[in-house]
């Protein structure tokens, strides 16, 4: 993966980095995408960096997103085993030190079995880290870039449980996508995620309004995958504490409001060569005409290897649901679909953005520049998942060589939907789950996420499942209790 600027390569190099601190910051991630962490002294730091890692209770996996405990024993923390601590093996490629927190240093963790060693499978930064040596295998580098839709609200931690969650205040009133005018509202806040950002080493592309009353959009730099990944979570980690310091709430959730767009985690992938091709590209002699034999015209200035990869796609999407739309909330975004700007159907397009993935390519970019963007993720995602999903799922196309079977939405009609040659995909979790974790999953394959994972995962949203199933809704309530 790309390191950060100035990561240390030795310990030595860490010693003379820490010489002014007296404390770390260190984090991993749990399977819905939040940072776990904690200060270290620097002493303990530094023997921890010196050896495989230091304990770090298992329980992060053993439990959901509010800290309860998951509705049945998962295989990695649980009771028989006493929660027991897996190991955190610091990764020195992830240095950087934290602005807003008088700079003080941070540093990322792997989880590894504490026996093996080996990385826990279960783990987001692990898992893509298989994914990456997946491709390594077969001389291909992972790359990605994410961006980020998000409401913003003027609110407190302490505000949003007073109002019950209800009622908020909107950071700023109207539908103002690509404004100029509106950011001047709020102009510290919007400047400093930009700012900040780049301090913290996580590098944006794009920053603006996006449609919605105080939505923005953030597009982060194109990057390898792992290094996007992490990206992708330290930014909503910086954006939630920088709003913190401004009075503001901003909200990764996917679907907040249900006569709004919601909130995309639009996905960027492609492969590179150990020179830094860009695989997906097509050659200098084909951009006149397009590649000969491609399925159709919106994949003539795809290289074979990408159809291969979007074939791959498109053929285990479904499987895999649950890992690029993890939440309940996610697929209330989905349900919408044509209306708000979110797919819920397997499709691909050129330069479309009603399909669920568009292709990127000459003409309208460099061959260089060509990619795919994955439409189907909010931005509620754990990238890392979704990432290893979308990257697995390709690599097994390629591997396969498999044809599209389907053809591009410039040659579908209403028709196609009526006879089942568009295929929909789940719009639940509970169903997105059910198919994921039946026996012929694709999501079960070794060469995708294996039955270990998808035990475990699955057991997670199974759980979410059940706490969504158990609860009574202010909709319940507000339709039945009068007049049922």
């Amino acid at each position: 993966m790309a390191s950060t600027k100035d990561a240390p390569k030795t310990l030595q190099e860490l010693e003379i980095l820490l010489k002014d601190d007296n404390k770390v910051k260190v984090a991993g991630v749990d399977v819905d995408g939040v940072l776990r962490g904690k200060f270290m002294s620097k002493d303990k730091f530094l023997s921890a960096a010196s050896s495989d890692g230091f304990g770090f209770c298992s329980v992060i996996f053993g439990w959901d997103i509010h800290d309860t405990v998951y509705s049945r024993e998962l295989l990695i923390s649980n009771k028989a085993n006493g929660y027991r601590d897996i190991l955190a093996s610091i990764d020195l490629s992830t240095y950087r030190r934290i602005p807003w927190e008088n700079n003080v240093p941070f540093f990322l963790v792997s989880f590894l079995d504490p026996d093996t060693k080996e990385p826990l499978v279960v783990d987001p930064r692990g898992i893509l880290k298989i994914t990456s040596d997946r491709a390594a295998e077969l001389q291909r580098s992972c790359y990605a870039g994410v961006e980020y839709e998000y409401f913003n609200f003027k609110e407190t931690p302490a505000s949003l449980a007073e109002k019950k969650f209800q009622n908020l205040t909107p950071l700023t009133p109207g539908m103002h996508g690509y404004s100029l005018l509106r950011t001047q509202l709020n102009n510290d806040y919007f400047h400093s995620i930009f700012d900040q950002a780049s301090r913290f080493g996580v590098d944006i592309e794009g920053h603006h309004t996006e449609t919605g009353p105080g939505v923005l959009e953030t597009a982060l730099a194109y990057t390898s995958a792992l290094r996007m990944a992490d990206n992708a979570i330290l930014f909503k980690f910086l954006t939630k504490s920088i709003g913190m310091q401004h009075g503001i709430v901003p909200t990764f959730m996917a679907k907040p409001w249900g006569n709004l767009p919601g909130c995309s985690g639009h996905t960027h992938v492609s492969l590179r060569d150990y020179h830094g091709k860009n695989i997906f590209a097509v050659s200098d002699a084909e951009l006149s005409t397009g590649r000969l034999g491609a399925a159709n015209d919106d994949v003539k200035f795809l290289s074979e290897e990408a159809e291969h990869f979007l074939a791959g796609i498109l053929d285990g999407i479904a499987d895999v649901m649950p890992m690029v739309v993890p939440t309940i909330n996610g697929y209330k975004r989905l349900v919408g679909g044509e209306a708000f700007w979110a797919p819920n159907a397997i499709t691909y397009g050129y330069d479309s953005r009603a399909a669920s993935i568009r292709i990127i390519s000459p003409p309208s970019v460099p061959p260089a520049a060509t990619r795919l963007e994955i439409r189907v993720p909010g931005a509620d995602m754990n990238p890392y998942f979704a990432i290893s999903a979308i990257f697995l799922l390709g690599l097994r196309g390629i591997q396969k060589k498999l044809k599209l079977s389907t053809p591009p939405m410039s040659e579908l009609s209403s028709e196609h939907k009526k006879n089942g040659t568009i295929k929909m995909l789940p719009i639940s979790l509970e169903a997105a789950t059910e198919r994921m974790m039946r026996p012929k999953s694709i999501a079960r394959e070794k060469t995708m996420f294996g039955n270990v994972f998808v035990e475990h995962f699955g057991g997670t949203r199974e759980h979410e499942v059940k706490v969504w199933n158990e609860a009574v809704t202010n909709w319940e309530v507000e339709r039945y209790i009068e007049l049922a």
